[in-house]
């Protein structure tokens, strides 16, 4: 066990089983010549294994870590270090200084923040080839779920734009520590290469935002401010309801109707 004060505002949970580091590293399949964004390393099991497999960038925000990540990586010219919220970083800048095929994100995202890093990644534009992220389970199935299902929201909706997201497998809470309350799940999030667009990508975000606004209401409810002559002509050509429900729509039609309009 290292000798560390583990910081509950930074959701510090250490997974302490080879095991499935080894199986995290092995989902993101990651080719010759990549680069390998990591947030929040923690004790560096997870980097010790990344960086056999090509450079890695990782963000620590716990500076009391340093000591730490120095004696194991600071003569590894596959690591480097910033000690940084990575939610304040300018990530294209400071990854373009390195010359790279292809780029991966592998982490085990700290809990209480992980839409906003995820969102974060997705904003900054990067050419992420894939993503294995570790997440609480709950979010897990949130970001995998399907229409007409519970979990199913704008988050959902959001991602499966960008990526096919693919549940792998969980993680028991006893292979951290401290131990955390719930279990983990590993997700992977591939980019989509042939991806249905959208005209504008603003005005179809906002689209989404606004049908989930008020999850017990109607669609009809929650998009007052549109032109519901146009979205009700073609949920009905559709095969929907007038009165459906946000979590019932799938991500083509949201597409559709957002170019409609």
């Amino acid at each position: 066990m290292i000798d560390h004060k583990f910081k509950k505002k930074f959701g510090q949970n250490f997974l302490q089983d080879n095991n499935i580091i080894r199986k995290i590293v092995d989902t993101a399949n990651i080719e010759e010549n990549s680069l390998i964004i990591e947030i929040g390393p923690g004790s560096g099991a997870l980097t010790s294994i990344l960086t056999t497999k090509g450079l890695t960038i990782s963000y620590e925000i716990d500076k009391e870590l340093e000591p730490l990540l120095t004696e194991k990586f600071g003569n590894n010219d596959n690591s480097v270090i910033i000690y940084d919220d990575f939610l304040s970083r300018d990530v294209k800048k400071d990854l373009e200084k390195y010359k790279y095929n292809k780029l991966y994100v592998v982490a085990n995202l700290p809990y209480y923040i992980t839409t906003p890093i995820i969102e974060k990644l997705i904003n900054e534009k990067l050419d992420l080839e894939k993503m294995v992220l570790m997440v609480q389970k709950e979010v897990g199935d949130r970001f995998t779920s399907a229409p007409k299902t519970k979990d199913y929201s704008s988050i959902t909706v959001f991602l499966n734009y960008f990526f096919d997201i693919k549940k792998e497998f969980i993680v028991s809470k006893n292979a951290f520590y401290p131990r955390p309350n719930v279990d983990s799940m590993i997700i992977s999030l591939n980019k989509k290469n042939n991806k249905e667009l959208a005209k504008d990508e603003d005005k179809f975000f906002k689209l989404i935002r606004d049908s989930f606004q008020y999850k017990r209401k109607t669609l009809k409810n929650n998009l007052k401010d549109y032109n519901w002559d146009i979205i009700c002509d073609y949920l009905l050509k559709n095969n929907y309801s007038e009165t459906v429900r946000a979590e019932e729509i799938s991500l083509h039609d949201y597409i559709e109707m957002s170019n409609l309009l």
